[in-house]
């Protein structure tokens, strides 16, 4: 760099703004299914598990018929996509690192955390544009 100038590293926005819904709905979710501050508004400990409605066993049952059904996960799946995006926008050259968590969290956060196709989908997209972007 000539004349003191510094390198600014573009922040990428984009994955940011996607991860950081995905958490907050992951949170939101993950609270809503386990019944933490919302008074069991979902049923609880087992949520939407026991519904019956729309789709029979898929739906009522789900991963939850195998064991797999922890809503407490997409509270702490939230958690950690929130400080992953938190971490793309402050420190934009570790980008592919925290892209990584993004993703892995998010889907997994689909298959046993039951926060939602949408959220997962939103942070496996921010998490690998994240991967992907280049500054």
């Amino acid at each position: 760099m000539s004349n003191g100038q510094m390198q600014t590293t573009e922040k990428p926005t984009v994955p940011f703004v996607l991860s950081l819904l995905a958490g907050l709905w992951m949170l939101g979710a993950g609270g809503m299914m386990a019944g933490f501050g919302w008074g069991g508004m979902m049923g609880g400990q087992y949520g939407m598990a026991h519904w019956q409605g729309m789709g029979g066993w898929m739906w009522g049952r789900g991963m939850h018929a195998f064991g797999m059904s922890w809503p407490w996960f997409g509270v702490v799946a939230g958690i950690v996509v929130l400080i992953g995006a938190v971490m793309l926008y402050v420190k934009p050259e570790q980008r592919r690192s925290w892209g990584l968590v993004i993703l892995i969290i998010s889907a997994l956060d689909v298959l046993v955390g039951m926060g939602g196709l949408l959220a997962g989908a939103l942070g496996v997209v921010g998490g690998a544009m994240a991967m992907a972007a280049k500054l």
